[in-house]
């Protein structure tokens, strides 16, 4: 039941009709503000007074997924469309959901099925494109993204996401000029200057990925990734110092930062600072592999 509420089973047709409907519309509000337990509370007697409405089933998985809880998610979903079989919202999202737990090929089904319904929906054509990298059809994947950025070219995260897959691949080149094109269209994407900077210092060209992630930390001084990389970039470069600075300034903000801690690690390494070098490669086989 919502807060304050005991028993609304008795209510008239009506009544019920009318509660279950402001209801829906709190938990759009809580939805909104990312108060996700407050809506699915909404949602959760909405459904008990009105359980044939395919919104509130809809919006209560929505709920579940983003706050993780992909079965019930997944359950929800399937509640939504025996109502309403052709809601590509609902499709899409099941889709995301089976995604998260590896369920691919379902994933794959759903995305197929809403992109029938609508075939220019960007979120669900991004999500299909995620999929088919995780089940290692990066072809087809780099194929989607070329079509996802045809239908519009002003959208920056467009161009990052396939960045990212030309990044995955190694293609660094390939990479950076797509992170420059989101730059165009976003001068201040911070993702972009941060991924850009990374590629660049996969290449070697540490003066320009130095100048990225600068420009990444100015526009967001607790980005995390943006900190990781700039300290990498400038242990190569061989500021040692400032590069721990960075690299514990974003262990800080992320504990579970694998890859920080490797990176640290090979810097106390480098500096004669065993036992902490000892201490950062074991914490990062820990939250990598489970050792203890």
């Amino acid at each position: 039941m919502s807060e304050g509420i005991t028993d609304q089973r008795d209510l008239p047709e009506a009544a019920a009709q009318s509660r279950a409907s402001v209801l829906r519309s709190r938990a759009e509000s809580y939805i909104a503000l990312s108060r996700h337990d407050a809506a699915i509370a909404d949602l959760t007697e909405s459904i008990a007074l009105v359980p044939d409405n395919a919104r509130a089933w809809r919006l209560r998985g929505e709920s579940h997924r983003i706050i993780d809880r992909y079965d019930a998610a997944i359950a929800d979903f399937g509640e939504s469309l025996k109502l309403e079989p052709d809601s590509s919202y609902a499709l899409g999202s099941r889709g995301q959901a089976y995604a998260a737990l590896g369920r691919l090929e379902e994933a794959m089904a759903d995305f197929e099925h809403a992109l029938t319904l609508s075939p220019e929906s960007l979120w669900i054509l991004e999500a299909k494109a995620d999929a088919l990298v995780d089940l290692d059809r990066l072809d087809e994947a780099l194929d989607l993204h070329a079509g996802i950025i045809a239908l519009n070219e002003d959208l920056s995260y467009s161009w990052l996401a396939r960045g990212d897959l030309y990044q995955r691949m190694g293609l660094y080149t390939e990479a950076i000029a797509d992170y420059s094109s989101a730059l165009e269209a976003d001068p201040e994407y911070v993702r972009a200057y941060s991924r850009r900077g990374e590629a660049y210092r996969m290449i070697d060209r540490y003066e320009d990925a130095l100048q990225d992630l600068n420009r990444a930390v100015e526009l967001d001084p607790d980005n995390d990734r943006a900190l990781g990389s700039r300290g990498a970039v400038l242990s190569e470069m061989g500021d040692n110092e400032a590069a721990l600075k960075d690299l514990n300034r974003a262990i800080e903000l992320d504990a579970d930062y694998v890859w920080a801690y490797r990176v640290r690690g090979e810097i106390f390494q480098e500096l004669d600072r065993h036992e902490e070098a000892v201490s950062d490669f074991s914490r990062a086989l820990n939250l990598e592999f489970g050792d203890e």
